[in-house]
């Protein structure tokens, strides 16, 4: 049989292309607030990073670029919108109003630890409720900090009228929004400005998780802490959505085994463990300690705890009181 010589060069051709193709290597830039080199970026983003360029055989090349080298924290997200980086990650509170569906999840007395808070977060987003906050990329997966504490360098806070006068970082204007009340100057700023800010006295304490104490080395400066849980600060990892449809589909198939609950409770685990080790850096430091048990029945800290999720599900209304109690309906299938 006479084979068609131009369908042949076609054929020829075409399997070419294929392999061409094949042999393309797509590099993927990550974005995100952590330093590099410590344990959120090296067993986290770093491992995430290995993992997808090990599953695509070596297609995808994935640089990391930490600790705002690559777009500063509170435009990571808009970063990511316009393509200026593929990938990043930061905290949906420092584009502020812009997600305030997903940042109910940070309300007091909804997660106990990062695990659990991951849980609910992610379980929300794959539920469909969050789907329009996000509609202009591509999430990845989300998770959070922990429950997020007070600590001060001189004085110690066993009440919230020890709160009046004091300049305190607020991670979040709901956070800010509580310490105003209370009497304090809420001073919005970055995690990673957090430590020069304290180092000289433009803020006399700060909200924060003991994770970020660690990761940020605030336990240098703080001597006083108060374990009642203002908040859980809610993280995302998100891809820009031009980047994923460029992919071809078998490697829009790493990115997706690279996302969903998996990676999010993989990040959990790390958070929590750092939580572990930022109390006992400041355990071992013979720091002051004021632990709020049942913060939320507490009859100094319960109404203010209680005013602050009533004032934010009023504010942002019906919806997001839709989207809290379905958290609150996660709590047991999302264990601490």
């Amino acid at each position: 049989m006479r084979l068609n010589p131009i369908v042949t060069g076609l054929a020829v051709a075409s399997a070419l292309t294929t392999q061409a193709a094949l042999a393309e290597t797509t590099t993927l830039r990550v974005a995100h607030v952590w330093p590099g080199g410590s344990m959120i970026d090296k067993e986290l983003f770093q491992a995430w990073a290995t993992s997808v360029e090990e599953a695509s055989q070596g297609r995808l090349e994935v640089e990391v670029y930490p600790g705002q080298t690559l777009t500063k924290s509170d435009k990571t997200y808009e970063s990511i919108a316009n393509g200026i980086a593929d990938i990043g990650a930061s905290a949906q509170g420092y584009t502020a109003g812009r997600f305030p569906l997903t940042q109910v999840i940070e309300l007091p007395g909804v997660s106990a630890s990062s695990r659990q808070g991951s849980c609910i977060l992610q379980s929300l987003y794959d539920a469909g409720h969050l789907d329009a906050e996000y509609a202009d990329t591509h999430p990845l997966f989300m998770f959070t900090t922990g429950p997020g504490y007070l600590h001060t360098k001189a004085q110690p806070i066993e009440t919230p009228k020890d709160l009046d006068g004091l300049r305190l970082r607020r991670p979040t204007p709901l956070v800010g929004d509580m310490f105003e009340r209370l009497g304090a100057q809420a001073v919005g700023m970055p995690a990673p400005d957090v430590f020069t800010a304290m180092q000289r006295g433009v803020v006399d304490g700060l909200s924060f998780n003991w994770e970020g104490m660690k990761t940020f080395r605030l336990n240098e400066l703080a001597n006083h802490h108060t374990e009642v849980p203002l908040y859980d600060l809610s993280l995302f990892a998100t891809m820009s959505q031009r980047t994923y449809d460029a992919l071809p589909d078998d490697l829009q198939q790493v990115i997706d085994d690279h996302s969903g609950l998996e990676w999010s409770l993989r990040a959990a685990e790390v958070y929590d463990e750092l939580i572990r080790q930022g109390r006992q850096e400041a355990e071992a430091a013979g720091d002051d300690f004021v632990v709020i048990d049942n913060a939320l029945e507490h009859p100094d800290w319960g109404p203010v705890l209680q005013e602050t999720t009533d004032r934010y599900l009023e504010e942002i209304g019906d919806e997001a009181s839709t989207v809290y109690d379905e958290a609150m309906s996660l709590q047991d299938k999302c264990s601490a």
